[in-house]
């Protein structure tokens, strides 16, 4: 069963980087993470916490689309083309199926939401340019430069010469270059010295990440549980709905949670998005313990093996063919 597990999930995963909208919005959010330091500039309060900001929600909205669209696209795609019906009766169990889909999936989501928090770091470490005297950091420019330039040649000549998809192969080669520039620009200041206490990066920017992350995952189940029953375009305004939602979860539900059922059950059924969401903790400057990231960690978990177990239940009645 762990063979047929990984292999299904090998496979989703590899068919899911090869879509074409995954590398478009790859390529949107990396622009609007390259830009934001010039966006960020014309605020009236704080500029870099402005960028802060602005980055986060990058993250969270591309990550969103990002989720959404792999986890619809790897059971819909193969609902319309009939290869479910082949992958079903080799026989694969439907929960080993299903397993295998949601962590190709959440493969995919991690290798892109690594690309846009390396393009949010490298966007911190530059900085906001607040005046006209300010000057480009020359190390990140010359670095992310290089980083894309190098993404492309490299791509382009192995789906040249070796046949490669091009589109999976730049997510790939972008990671593995992106480590590097990450790893460098750690180490060396815009003086191109060896300067660590200088690269501008922070713990609080790795835990927003991190659970950040951890949200998408819970977005990534929603998603496949939804994809399990209804077209790619049903699957995606519900997910928006929850996504919406889940935003405003205590207001809509947790101040009625200990007077009205509804509110209880909605509490229960609506994942707190907000707890994932600590872009307060910028403007009031404060520090997020680690024991806060363990306690959303673990809710965010427990909530996805949750959502889990209801797809494959709703998946088992499901007829194919």
């Amino acid at each position: 069963m762990l063979g047929k597990l990984l292999s299904i999930a090998h496979n989703t995963f590899r068919e899911t980087i090869r879509q074409p909208v995954y590398a478009v919005i790859i390529v949107a959010a990396i622009f609007l993470f390259i830009v934001s330091p010039s966006l960020t500039m014309y605020s009236l309060d704080n500029d870099d916490k402005l960028l802060l900001e602005l980055g986060l929600s990058t993250l969270f909205i591309a990550g969103l689309f990002i989720s959404i669209f792999s986890a619809a696209n790897s059971i819909t795609e193969e609902v319309q083309t009939k290869t479910i019906i082949t992958t079903l009766s080799k026989p694969v169990p439907r929960p080993i199926f299903i397993l295998g889909k949601y962590l190709g999936v959440a493969s995919a989501v991690f290798i892109a939401h690594y690309l846009f928090t390396s393009a949010h770091f490298i966007a911190i470490r530059h900085g906001v340019m607040s005046t006209a005297s300010d000057e480009h950091d020359m190390t990140v420019v010359l670095t992310a430069t290089g980083t894309i330039g190098l993404t492309i040649i490299i791509s382009g000549f192995l789906s040249y010469f070796y046949d490669s998809k091009f589109t999976s192969t730049a997510v790939i080669t972008a990671s593995i270059l992106t480590t590097f520039s990450l790893i460098f620009l750690t180490f060396i200041d815009r003086d191109w010295k060896y300067n660590p206490a200088g690269n501008g990066f922070d713990i609080f920017n790795v835990y927003a990440s991190a659970m950040l992350f951890i949200a998408l995952l819970a977005i990534c189940a929603i998603a496949l549980m939804f994809a399990s029953r209804f077209n790619i375009l049903i699957t995606l305004s519900l997910c928006i709905c929850v996504f919406l939602l889940g935003l405003i979860s205590d207001y809509v539900f947790g101040r009625f949670a200990d007077t009205y059922l509804w509110a209880k059950i909605g509490r229960m059924l609506v994942p707190n998005l907000q707890t994932f969401w600590i872009t307060d903790a910028i403007y009031e400057k404060s520090q997020i313990p680690f024991k806060y990231v363990l306690m959303t960690a673990s809710y965010g978990l427990s909530y996805t093996i949750g959502i889990l177990f209801l797809t494959i239940a709703l998946f088992q009645k499901r007829q194919i063919g």
